[in-house]
This record gives structure tokens, sequence and C-alpha cells, in this order.
């Protein structure tokens, strides 16, 4: 199990995406990696930091580095696609997948994006894009001025079909911030952050950690687990049908009965025991007796219940909504991923099917 280890900026500012995996930062201080989750933004000390405040400590980080990429360098940031949810895991669970947005940016006289994928068409082409305003926010969270940008965007991450493509844009442009103001945040700053503009951690957790993660939030505090020992094939069945976010969190009741709410925790506890254990049948029991958001979201997705019928009967153990919706995530055994979602090409029409794997980086920056 993967924790979010200290911070290392209080030990010498240094950046482990900077510098290489979590694990070899927490190697390089000699330090075994935290088998516990741990607050997601801490100031120095070890004490909590509300995340819409500001460390003195990053603020004197961000003048000493601010030129670290300088006119001329371009940055590259690969940020993977996200599924949220895995059934019961309401706004918590959630698991990076290997469909990517990338970014290219360099300083400019003036702000331009310059879209590289057809599904970006559409988007404003000047700072009012929204990884820019992502990108300027940041900045100004740590009082620093984001400088002008030229962008070029491209993206395999299907839009509004619950794939995290909001969320690989807030990833996206919170590191184009930590780079070009050089404020030298570590990925748990970085997850606070983008959690301030999400809502949630559990997308934007796996876009930055890569793997499945448990993403939890009381009140300012963001704490995320990645959990290495958690491993499946993931089929996605994509329609050709949008839903925004907002339209399917409309359905969903303003508040649930105490009885139903201990029965969904229950419920999605077990689907985590039974994912660690790799006891397919009960997981994917699991999934379908959420009762968090799926039983109000399905009316929005009518091809739902015909998907999981033919998904099971293909060999896939369980079977979810991926997000809001409306693309659906089945999960096969390690190694059946291609063989499910071959015979679901064979059984369904009008769908777009992908056999995906488990990104286990997540966001990755370099200049190049």
């Amino acid at each position: 199990m993967r924790g979010i280890e200290e911070p290392l900026a209080a030990a010498g500012g240094r950046n482990p995406l900077a510098e290489g995996t979590m694990k070899e930062a927490a190697t390089e201080k000699g330090e075994p990696l935290a088998g516990e989750s741990r607050s997601a933004l801490a100031a120095e000390g070890g004490k909590p930091l509300a995340a819409g405040s500001r460390s003195p400590l990053a603020a004197e980080r961000g003048k000493t580095l601010a030129a670290a990429i300088r006119r001329g360098q371009v940055l590259s940031v690969k940020v993977p696609a996200s599924s949220a949810n895995l059934g019961p895991g309401f706004d918590s669970l959630g698991v990076a997948l290997n469909l990517y947005m990338e970014v290219h940016a360099e300083i400019s006289d003036k702000w331009e994006v310059v879209p590289l994928s057809d599904s970006l068409a559409g988007f404003p082409v000047d700072e009012k894009n929204f990884i820019c305003q992502i990108a300027i926010q940041t900045a100004e969270l740590y009082k620093q001025a984001m400088p002008s940008l030229h962008v070029s965007v491209k993206s395999d991450i299907p839009l509004a079909r619950g794939l995290g493509s909001s969320a690989a844009a807030i990833v996206a442009g919170v590191e184009l911030a930590n780079e070009f103001c050089g404020l030298q945040l570590t990925r748990y700053e970085k997850l606070a952050v983008a959690t301030r503009f999400e809502g949630h951690p559990d997308n934007a957790g796996a876009s930055l950690f890569g793997g499945v993660v448990v993403g939890s939030q009381t009140g300012d505090e963001v704490d995320l687990t990645v959990l290495d020992q958690v491993q499946f094939d993931p089929i996605l069945a994509v329609p050709k049908q949008e839903l925004l976010t907002e339209t399917s969190r409309d359905v969903l009741p303003t508040v649930m009965d105490y009885q139903r709410s201990v029965q969904a925790s229950a419920v999605a506890n077990q689907l985590l025991a039974a994912l660690m254990i790799k006891n397919w049948p009960l997981a994917g029991k699991m999934m379908a007796a959420d009762l968090f958001h799926q039983p109000y979201r399905k009316a929005l997705v009518p091809f739902f219940e015909e998907l999981q019928e033919k998904a099971i009967q293909s060999g896939a153990f369980g079977v979810a909504l991926s997000g809001a919706g409306p693309s659906i995530l089945c999960l096969a055994q390690p190694g059946r991923g291609e063989e499910v979602a071959e015979k679901l090409r064979q059984r369904l029409v009008g769908m777009e099917i992908f056999s995906l794997k488990i990104d286990q980086d997540g966001c990755r920056s370099s200049i190049i």
C-alpha cells in the first residue's frame, strides 16, 4: 500500500515528481515508504495546512525558483484519464487509465491555446481556456504571477463521458503553474489544490498518483492512499452521447436515510477488501450493490443493465458506471481484459469498447 509520505519541502525542498517516483524520493531520504495515508497538504512541522491557505515556505520556494523554466524551453505534461467510484466508492475510489491528455507549453508574449484533437475544438483559445484558468488561479494561491503561455493540447480522453477529463485538465493546469512559477509543489500539495477546484479527490488523485486510489476529504484536509496490490483489467464501454456531471448529480438525493447509509458504507468497504484479496465474485457483487449513486443514475443510462448482463456473460467480474456516466467500466481478472473486450465488441452496437490498463505512474512532466 502506497500512502502519502511526509513533505520533503522541509528537508531541502526537493520535488519527488521532478526527481522520480515517490518511492525513490523516500528511499533517498533513507526512510521507508509510509504504509498509511497522510494529509495531502501539510505545512512545515507536520501541521495540516488548509487548502485555501498558503505555506510561507512554498511562497519562498516560488520566489527563489521562479525562473525554473525559461523562455524557449518547452514543458511537456502527460495526464492519465481516470474512472471514479467503481460502484459503491462514491467520490472516494478512483483508478488511473492509459488514455491521456498531453500538454506542451512555453512562455509567450500572449496566451494562446492550440487544440490538436478534434474533441477540443470550440473551447477558448486564450487565457479563458479552462487549463489556463486553473494555472492562473493556482499561481494566485501562492501569490505568484503566471506568465503568458503558448499551449498545445491533445487528448485521447472522451469528454463528458465519466472519464475524468475535467480532472485531467485541472491536474495539467496545476502542473503548469507549478513549473512555470517555480512553486516546487509536492504531489500531495498538488492534490490539495486540484481537490479545491474539483471538489473531491478521486479523479484528481488517480490522475496525479496513478494506480487505484482511495481518497477522502475532511474539511480542508485531503488524504489519499494508493493500493498498489489491487490489479485488474479495465474495459470501457463508451457511448456516443454525452452526459454532463452536473446533470448526473442533479438526480442524487440531498439526504440519505441513516440505515441505508450504513449499508452503503459497508458495501464500499467490502468491495475494497474483496479487490485486495482477489475475491473477484465478491468484488463484482459489491459493485452491483451500490446504494450511493447508481440506483439514481441508471435512469440516465438506459442501456446500463443490458450492458451489465452482456459484460458478465463475456467474462467480466464486475460492472459499474464510470464516474457520473454514461461510460460503463467493466472489470476483468488480470490478463482477461482483451478477451472480454472482444466479446463485447461482438455483442454491442453503437459503443466504442476500450481494452485498457491501469496507469501506474500518474501525471508526469519534463522539459523537452
